[in-house]
């Protein structure tokens, strides 16, 4: 059998929901990426990445971080992180992905109670399947309905699991949802891939935006590939359980240590966001006005879906935005969401009057 998923692909594309990889476009506006604050183009933080990279004989990690891959680049990314969001401990990962399958697949143990919102990101669907406690999805943002769940498994150990702000809805996790997991005394994971570098006084994400201190109980899981502008992920929390995941989370002990570069990447972008953070606020909040204004939409952060729900038609309006006006937006189709969106960052590199025209072409698309 030479092509033995012959079948499979041939649904995928009757169903348009068959993928490809395309070379990146240089010459389009980017509304697609999560490239939030433009960081991924902006040279400085790349030669300055490169200045602390220089002052070591290596470049390379080599090993695991248990090995002898841990190094002082990778220390003193920690340890801004943990200045900067108010935690006792951090480690830092090779991606978003790969905590989140790790941090689940650690935590849960056992005879454990996993709650986990139902539009949670795949990784961490992927790691619930590899646990060994019960999971158990809550209807999405519904804090009456986590509350039952916690009151139902009260006196065993319970993890909840959610997102500052969630990556095809573009809402913000409810406080209450925060409030309860502290309230019962749960340990919380919290997702801030899309809403570290975007919300909060200090950009720092959700906990930041709620001026909520972060507890012994609560673990928060940030990007470096997003407002970052680099690769890699964190991990932040208390000490101990820090000390937990260095020992059984299998992503920290069977990986090689993350990049040096991208973790010096990250480091400088930090500083980055946190020297300028008045403009960058101002800037999120005025694309989010022009999001309101032309398309009715009240974001929490940058991410604005625009429901279409058809898989081949998303893919036409695509096409039409980047032959017509040279923008790149997203396609977003089943089965990664429930109704096919077009997902439309308003990325602060897009000038105002770009991303307004933009919006007003989605709508008489969307009147069409």
């Amino acid at each position: 059998m030479s092509n033995p998923y012959e079948s499979e692909l041939k649904a995928l594309k009757r169903s348009g929901r068959y993928r490809e990889r395309h070379v990146r476009d240089a010459t389009l506006i980017d509304a697609a990426s999560n490239d939030y604050l433009g960081l991924a183009y902006h040279k400085e933080l790349h030669r300055q990445a490169c200045d602390t990279l220089s002052r070591y004989s290596d470049h390379s990690p080599k090993a695991s971080m248990l090995v002898n891959g841990y190094h002082p680049i990778h220390v003193a990314f920690e340890e801004a992180l943990c200045e900067a969001n108010g935690f006792e401990a951090a480690i830092v990962m090779g991606s978003g992905f790969n905590a989140n399958v790790g941090l689940i697949e650690a935590l849960v143990r056992k005879g454990d109670i996993l709650l986990m919102d139902e539009e949670y990101h795949a990784s961490g669907i992927a790691g619930a399947r590899m646990c060994d406690g019960e999971v158990i999805f809550f209807p999405h943002n519904d804090d009456e309905a986590l509350k039952e769940a916690l009151e139902h498994h009260r006196g065993k150990r319970i993890i909840v699991a959610i997102e500052g702000i969630y990556s095809m809805g573009g809402d913000c996790v409810h406080k209450e949802i925060i409030d309860l997991s502290i309230e019962y005394g749960a340990i919380l994971i919290v997702d801030e891939a899309h809403s570290s570098g975007v919300i909060g006084e200090h950009l720092m994400g959700i906990l930041d935006h709620y001026a909520i201190e972060p507890t012994p109980l609560m673990i928060k899981m940030g990007t470096l590939g997003k407002a970052y502008g680099s690769f890699g992920a964190y991990v932040l929390a208390s000490r101990h359980i820090c000390d937990y995941l260095i020992n059984r989370a299998k992503n920290v002990i069977y990986a090689t240590a993350p990049s040096l570069y991208d973790t010096a990447l990250g480091h400088h972008a930090l500083l980055f966001i946190q020297k300028h953070s008045v403009m960058l606020r101002e800037a999120i909040r005025k694309r989010q006005e022009i999001i309101h204004d032309e398309l009715g939409l009240s974001i929490g952060g940058l991410i604005a879906p625009i429901v279409i729900g058809d898989n081949h038609k998303v893919v036409e309006i695509q096409c039409e935005l980047r032959e017509t006006l040279g923008v790149h937006v997203g396609a977003i189709r089943q089965p990664t969401v429930k109704d096919a969106i077009i997902r439309l960052i308003a990325r602060v590199e897009i000038d105002e009057s770009v991303l307004r025209e933009v919006c007003r072409r989605l709508t008489q698309i969307r009147v069409k």
